[in-house]
């Protein structure tokens, strides 16, 4: 087997030749105020709600608004790795089709693998998250579901039937067009960020100046995690991360730079985008920037209501409005982050059916599931078949131990997309840039380095399951990906393309 094979490079050119095959292409229909949309829907989720207190109470006091700042601007480096790729190579796929311009083959097939799993665990543990927020409102309005409906908990067998309706429901939305599914994330991005709103306004006027003292509060060591659960960093140089001062701002960027996760979906919508060129990186950029200020402000409402040591940490921005008298605000918290889980759910499970079509009209799946559907314009096979996958895996899923996998696969995904800019301006100086990464190489590197530090605060269970899902990857390339690559036969059959 040659390593060349392995490390061919699919042309940016006949990248975006097949986009235009009448049986495999998406239907364009997004705009930059689309895309922006999908990217807040997808960014703000319980992590506003909940994050926000919980990190200020155990990881960095009022500083964690200096900690949203710094987790922005890592995300910021990848961000703008993804718009300039994103401008280069209009097509669906992402991360995944980007490494197949630059890197090759097999890397292009790894990232794809690690996209579909990030995403999938992504979608079924919010949607997991989101049953349990209706579950409470039915509680509250006196409906209950049998406890064997309501997923596995404390050891005991169940399957979460509200987590499986919600997936459902949005794969019939997403198969019915990207329009329909943009119109229903706007909706409720409207309603989102309007509670989000509300709860920065009404929380200012009951802010109290003394909370915030001391802004960086004193530091301390922490004793660092047991085994397998601990940090991969601790195990490898015995550093353990410390909490509070200025080093835990940076200890608490690591946590809280998972609140936003999501930013780099928007780009797997680019082929159904009327001008990505403009566009995608408009979505991009703009919505980190909102998700970036939402956060800041909202951090800093959060711990000027109640002192940072008294926030609780399941529901710290309720429980805040409820220690100043106000349970309505409390109340309408909660709606607001069971609306918000809807949008998640549905990019999340949008841009995995991108990879996974994109992957497929590559010929490294079957390819069956790149035909999109006449009417709709959508890769409707291959969104039923995931949507039917992800709605099992959510029924039974227990978030606690899927959640880091998520995260793990971001990070990944980043490193990637970096080294890949760095490669095609190398490679390709003369493609057209419509949005152009300012001073590379230093940019991806910074981001490559941030990255890969995030991804070392990681326990070395979440690597080793990790590892478990790439070797399953990889068996899967060599058993049928690499045989059945369309671009392996065009070589084969001397043709430079389709």
């Amino acid at each position: 087997m040659s390593s060349r094979t392995l490390f061919r490079t699919k042309t940016v050119e006949q990248s975006i030749r097949d986009t235009e095959e009448p049986e495999h292409a998406l239907k364009k229909s997004l705009t930059s105020l689309d895309l922006t949309v999908f990217g807040v829907g997808v960014i703000i989720g319980t992590g506003i709600f909940v994050l926000t207190g919980k990190i200020a109470k155990e990881t960095a006091g009022p500083a964690v608004a200096l900690a949203f700042v710094v987790a922005g601007l890592v995300c910021a480096l990848a961000a703008l790795c993804y718009a300039e790729f994103a401008s280069t190579v209009p097509v669906a796929g992402s991360a995944y089709t980007f490494s197949y311009a630059s890197l090759g083959e097999l890397p292009a097939w790894i990232i794809g693998w690690d996209l579909i799993l990030e995403m999938a665990l992504g979608c079924a543990v919010v949607a997991v998250g989101w049953s349990g927020y209706v579950r409470s409102l039915m509680d509250t309005a006196g409906m209950h579901l049998p406890q064997a409906l309501t997923g596995t908990h404390d050891g005991k067998f169940g399957f979460d039937l509200l987590a499986s309706i919600l997936v459902l429901v949005l794969t019939a939305i997403l198969v019915a067009g990207m329009k329909l599914s943009s119109r229903v994330t706007a909706v409720v991005v409207a309603v989102k960020l309007t509670v989000v709103m509300l709860v920065i306004i009404v929380g200012a006027f009951f802010i109290t100046g003394s909370n915030y003292k001391p802004f960086i509060p004193p530091s301390q060591d922490t004793e660092g995690g047991d085994g397998m659960t601990a940090p991969l960093i601790q195990l490898i140089f015995g550093w353990t991360p410390t909490v509070f001062g200025v080093m835990g701002i940076f200890t608490a960027a690591a946590v809280v730079f998972f609140a936003f996760i999501g930013f780099d979906i928007v780009a797997t919508a680019a082929e159904e985008t009327h001008n990505p060129q403009r566009d995608v990186p408009r979505g991009i950029l703009g919505s980190l920037l909102i998700c970036t200020v939402l956060y800041v402000a909202v951090s800093v409402v959060v711990t000027g209501m109640q002192h940072y040591t008294d926030l609780s940490t399941d529901a710290p921005l309720a429980d805040a409005f409820k220690s100043v008298g106000h349970p309505f605000w409390a109340g309408l918290i909660s709606f607001g982050a069971a609306v918000g889980l809807t949008t998640v759910c549905l990019i999340l499970l949008m841009g995995q059916t991108r990879v996974f079509f994109a992957m497929s009209r590559d010929g490294l799946l079957p390819q069956a599931f790149s035909r999109v559907h006449p009417r709709f314009g959508t890769p409707y096979r291959s969104t039923i078949l995931l949507g039917v996958i992800v709605a099992i895996v959510a029924g039974f899923t227990s978030i606690d131990v899927l959640a880091e996998l998520v995260n793990i696969g971001t990070l990944f995904a980043f490193v990637v997309v970096a080294l890949g800019v760095i490669l095609l301006r190398k490679q390709r100086p003369d493609l057209p840039r419509s949005f152009r990464t300012p001073l590379v190489p230093l940019i991806p590197i910074l981001s490559v380095l941030a990255s890969l530090w995030l991804m070392l605060n990681l326990s070395a269970e979440t690597w080793l399951r990790f590892g478990v899902w790439m070797v399953l990857g990889f068996g899967l390339y060599f058993a049928y990906g690499r045989t059945h690559s369309r671009l392996g036969r065009q070589e084969e059959s001397g043709r430079p393309g389709a």
